[in-house]
């Protein structure tokens, strides 16, 4: 073995034509000694017979305590290498005859007798010296850093998206939220009946009254739902392109963003309204066998049927959810069919179901909590302004005026505005996170970033 100048291995054999405790190169065998220089003992095993005139000293060092020389260097040695290149640093000074981190005791590297103490650790002993602190941080050109990200940085950074490009962002969900809701008011004043509402408050309404308020309502409902849904499907796809290029730290204009997600809308749409369907379709069907022996034989046994069905719908249906929940950006960044982003939302979701169901739970949440407070004293209001008061609000009896529609309506508006980039950009940085723990994309964004040394390893913490 050929040890490093100034560190040498106790104990270990001559290689390479080095004698013990020499740091230069290896002599020739046939080189006549001088006054200083000793020749090698004739009774070693497989030694050269001395030259005549040559003599070996007697009183060797003992086993396992050679040491580098610490004096000056001889004539013929071979100078010392280069100084460690930056990022290393030096070792720091150890105690007398010992090393660092359970190198230097006795016998060991840098005994009492030995060289230079053990390696030393990053910013003090045990380890590779005081000037390594760790790989270089992830390069951050947006809203989060290049890197497997923890919950709070998917919350941060969809904040940080609303926070920056604020103008884009903040358009784009107003725009929505108004035109959405200008439709839903002028609906429900002008065209939706209002009357099956006080029927299902009625005690005395008979079965027949119950059966046409109930369709009248579910009616109503599934309107408002529906331009809801075609509301949030063109916020989701704005803003998709926003948060997917504010990552990559590049501002986008509203137009831009439309030029970008307009081939794609229909099939965003599509995908919506196919994952209704299937939650439709599992409710329906868990909750099939109560209904039928509720209509048949009646009692408690068939209601009792129903719930359980429709409880184990709702848990196959949230399973089912959660496994498409990143089909939307897959489908939008990646330019897939819906069958495509779908596979490829599972594929992504696979083996980190829980850790995907709870951040999104937790921006639902968030969002609706944030909605809540602003919608809430918005509905007082109008409750106020109206006819009725807050007593016809609470009880269902109040009518439903345009004054009422108006106020509660804007308050609407604005819950709409603070909600939509929070769950698409949560939605969107979760996809991304989950394409850099499976696909190393944090390596083709810091590319695409211009980031040059990122790193894209490293363990984070509450991830």
């Amino acid at each position: 073995m050929n040890d490093t100048p100034g560190w040498a291995s106790p104990g270990s054999a001559p290689s390479d034509g080095h004698e013990p405790g020499a740091s230069g190169p290896a002599e020739p065998a046939d080189r006549p000694a001088g006054p200083d220089q000793p020749a090698p003992p004739a009774d070693r095993p497989g030694a050269e017979p001395a030259s005549p005139g040559t003599k070996w000293s007697k009183e060797q060092p003992p086993p396992a305590q050679w040491s580098a020389p610490t004096g000056p260097a001889d004539q013929g040695q071979a100078p010392p290498p280069p100084p460690p290149g930056p990022g290393w640093g030096t070792p720091p000074p150890g105690p007398p005859g010992g090393g660092y981190g359970g190198y230097g005791g006795p016998g060991g590297y840098g005994g009492p007798r030995g060289g230079h103490g053990g390696y030393g650790g990053p910013g003090g002993p045990g380890g590779w010296g005081g000037g390594w602190g760790g790989p270089p941080p992830a390069a951050k050109p947006g809203v989060i850093p290049l890197r497997p990200l923890g919950v709070g940085e998917i919350l941060d950074g969809a904040v940080s998206t609303m926070r920056t490009y604020w103008r884009t962002v903040l358009g784009i969900s107003l725009t929505v939220a108004i035109l959405t809701e200008i439709v839903v008011v002028l609906l429900q004043g002008l065209v939706l009946d209002d009357t099956g509402s006080e029927a299902l408050n009625d005690p005395d309404a008979t079965l027949s009254e119950l059966g046409d308020a109930l369709a009248q309502t579910t009616i109503n409902s599934g309107v408002v739902f529906l331009i809801s849904l075609i509301g949030t499907v063109l916020a989701t796809a704005l803003l998709t392109t926003v948060t997917s290029r504010a990552v990559l730290g590049r501002p986008v204009t509203t137009g831009e963003a439309w030029r970008d997600a307009r081939p794609q809308v229909l099939k965003l749409f599509g995908l919506i309204v196919l994952l209704l369907l299937i939650v439709a379709g599992l409710l329906t069907a868990g909750m099939a066998p109560g209904l039928l022996v509720t209509a048949t034989a009646g009692g408690e046994a068939g209601v009792a049927l129903t719930a359980l069905g429709f409880l184990a719908g709702g848990v196959v249906a949230v399973w089912l959810m959660v496994r498409f929940s990143l089909a939307s950006p897959a489908l939008m960044l990646e330019k897939q069919g819906i069958k495509k982003a779908m596979g490829r939302s599972v594929k992504l979701v696979r083996g980190s179901w829980w850790r995907v169901f709870g951040i999104q739970l937790l921006a639902t949440v968030i969002a609706n909590v944030v909605a809540s407070i602003i919608v809430i004293p918005f509905a007082f209001l109008a409750a106020t302004l109206g006819g009725d008061g807050v007593g016809g609000f609470l009880e269902g009896t109040g009518d439903l005026g345009w004054t009422f529609l108006v106020v509660s309506g804007i308050g609407s508006v604005i819950g709409s505005m603070i909600t939509f980039p929070i769950t698409a950009g949560v939605t969107v940085l979760l996809y991304i996170d989950q394409r850099i723990r499976r696909e190393a994309l944090d390596l083709e964004l810091a590319r695409s970033a211009g980031a040059q040394g990122s790193s894209g390893s490293g363990a984070v913490p509450g991830s």
